[in-house]
């Protein structure tokens, strides 16, 4: 049998956990976000081709290997509308369009760089676990 204070106790814990879980899902919103940005199998590979500099349709096309153009053309839409990207027009003749990224999204490239650490180092888990299992196997 519980005491007053025990049960009193049980109900200041429970609510300490629901704190703890609205502090959680209002610290879940902001990296929400930033999944947005990053998501999806072509945002980073698009980044990554223009952080070595500003590309032409054609060549951002080019290095990001089998990317459609109209999957490229939503994608570069979807960054320049979130400020990701910034479409420049030269009115010269022919027309010439390029895309930079912006000041804002270079803050992405310490994400960017922590995202190529862990996959490397969980690629060679992985390799290292299947070299384990196969020489168990034998």
């Amino acid at each position: 049998m519980t005491t007053f204070k025990e049960e009193e106790k049980d109900r200041t814990d429970k609510t300490l956990d629901k704190s703890l879980v609205l502090q959680c899902k209002s610290q879940v919103l902001p990296i929400m976000d930033a999944l947005y940005i990053i998501s999806g199998k072509w945002r980073i590979p698009i980044t990554i081709a223009l952080m070595q500099g500003n590309k032409r349709f054609g060549e951002i096309q080019k290095e990001v290997s089998k990317i459609t153009s109209k999957v490229l053309a939503h994608e570069l839409k979807e960054m320049e509308l979130n400020g990701f990207i910034e479409k420049k027009i030269h009115k010269d003749y022919p027309l010439r369009i390029e895309y930079e990224l912006t000041h804002y999204s270079w803050s992405v490239k310490p994400v960017i760089l922590s995202l190529l650490d862990f996959g490397t180092e969980h690629r060679k888990k992985i390799q290292e676990e299947r070299g384990r299992k196969s020489l168990e196997s034998k």
